[in-house]
């Protein structure tokens, strides 16, 4: 009765303060466990996949993290295969993570409705031109690009890559550096983007790097 009585005493008081009561058990549990980073294989007997190995860079705890995937590429390796390879890889990009890869804390930045083409007249050989401007993009979705495009469409031997927007400005250079890996956010917090090197060492276009 004692206990009943002070448990009545004290309901009364929470409502005299407005506090309303609930019948649901309040937990505010444990810190939130981290993201793997790491997808986990299906279960059951792996298929054999068929086509191009490539790796692609996912967003997972706030930084960049290579992805395995398949696809089917071009099969000459030429410059020209240059614009449909960065497609290939641009698709890759912008579909959801599978469901292991979600569940290990994966995700993608890369707009549904962005797309890319080979480069313009007075371009170089290198460069890819996307329908929205480069520093119009989500910082992480253009950190992806560079350094999946940079990992397998390298420039001049280096993890890089030479994008230009719709518009008629000059394609710019992106370095896909460690510190672009662990912090994707350096395109909205510096100005990332270089003018293009010309072959004498001199900046090829007019502009900040």
């Amino acid at each position: 009765m004692r206990r009943a009585a002070v448990l009545l005493a004290l309901a009364l008081t929470a409502a005299g303060c407005g506090i309303r009561g609930t019948s649901v058990p309040v937990d505010a549990g444990g810190a939130p466990s981290r993201v793997s980073c790491r997808a986990e294989e299906p279960a059951g007997v792996p298929e054999v996949p068929v086509g191009d190995p490539v790796r692609i860079y996912l967003v997972c705890s706030s930084a960049l993290v290579p992805v395995e995937r398949t696809v089917s590429l071009p099969k000459g390796g030429t410059s020209e295969d240059r614009p449909e390879v960065a497609r290939t890889l641009l698709d890759e990009l912008r579909q959801r993570p599978a469901p292991g890869e979600e569940d290990a804390g994966f995700d993608t930045a890369v707009p549904d409705d962005l797309t890319v083409s080979g480069p313009r007249a007075g371009d170089p050989d290198d460069a890819l031109r996307l329908n929205i401007r480069p520093e119009d993009l989500p910082s992480f979705a253009l950190a992806q690009l560079v350094c999946t495009y940079g990992t397998r469409l390298p420039v001049d031997g280096k993890r890089a890559a030479v994008l230009g927007g719709p518009d008629a400005a000059a394609p710019r250079y992106y370095g896909c550096s460690d510190a672009v890996l662990r912090h994707p956010d350096i395109a909205q917090h510096a100005d990332w983007g270089s003018p293009v090197p010309t072959p004498d060492g001199t900046d090829g276009a007019d502009g900040e790097g």
